[in-house]
């Protein structure tokens, strides 16, 4: 796939200068990246995807957009979304700076700073290329055990019913997860923080300056302890990290326990993404509380 004569035609017209060259990029598992070179020198990356869901690119732009509010991490500007595309600031690449993970941590932290009044986000997004549930009603804006359990929980499991991966085992063990889950996640007075939502090693990339760069968000507000798990997950995070960002904005006493309680919304969400390979995981994190 490449870029058609209306995707074209509509990125040279709202730039006001024709596309010089484009040059097609990896490492996307979704969509299609390009690099875009115009003729005034000036170069984005456009993402483009003509089989995903119609709102993928805005829903994706909404949440770059809503991580730049915190001014606290480099996120790339959106300069242009539609239905099938989104064009970005092209970000330069660059080599880690000595202290990257230090550097990453404190400025992580920084952005859980950024809070809000309710848990969620003004609508709904996509997590990979799963629906996320963030609109709120009464029993989940101000309580997020509430929140976690039935939007991002009990949504994957029903999803995984849905799919023919929810057996007997999985089922059972779920059950108990929903009567213990007030336990688990314990009463926490914080105020619902910005997340990234998706952020693993392939999210975040070096600048070139040395310094992290926050790409393919799935934003709501929600605990902070839910992001950080997520990046145990696939590891390429280093313990400077972690140690940085607690030194900037500690954790709540117990978070290592509550840990594999937030990666198992991954999990699920990639058992139903990707198939019975991610089952076994998803089953010995939820024994894990039984």
């Amino acid at each position: 796939m490449s870029l058609n004569d209306k995707i074209t035609k509509r990125i040279e017209y709202f730039r006001g200068s024709a596309v010089k060259k484009t040059e097609s990029l990896s490492g996307g598992c979704i969509s299609n990246s390009y690099k875009v070179k115009f003729e005034d020198d000036i170069s984005c990356l456009i993402k483009i995807n003509e089989q995903s869901p119609a709102d993928m690119f805005i829903k994706e732009a909404h949440g770059l957009q809503e991580l730049r509010k915190a001014d606290a991490i480099k996120v790339p500007e959106v300069i242009l979304y539609d239905e099938g595309f989104i064009l970005l600031e092209f970000i330069k690449t660059g080599v880690k700076l000595r202290n990257f993970f230090n550097e990453f941590g404190r400025k992580f932290a920084l952005l859980h700073k950024f809070t809000n009044d309710e848990f969620g986000f003004y609508e709904d997004n996509y997590i990979g290329s799963t629906p996320q549930i963030n609109i709120n009603d009464e029993t989940t804006k101000n309580n997020w055990t509430s929140f976690y359990f039935n939007k991002r929980l009990l949504y994957q499991f029903k999803l995984a019913e849905k799919n023919g991966y929810a057996d007997s085992s999985l089922r059972d063990a779920f059950i108990k997860i929903e009567d213990k889950i007030e336990y688990i996640l314990g009463i926490s007075d914080e105020r619902p923080t910005l997340l990234h939502g998706d952020l693993w090693s392939g999210n975040y990339m070096t600048d070139e300056n040395g310094e992290a760069c926050l790409i393919d968000p799935a934003v709501y507000y929600g605990n902070r302890e839910a992001d950080l798990a997520m990046t145990k997950l696939f590891g390429g995070f280093s313990t400077s990290f972690y140690g940085a960002y607690n030194e900037a904005f500690p954790l709540r006493e117990g978070w290592k326990y509550r840990e594999n309680i937030y990666m198992v919304y991954h999990v699920l969400n990639h058992l139903n993404l990707f198939g019975r390979g991610y089952y076994s995981q998803a089953l010995e994190l939820m024994k894990f509380y039984i």
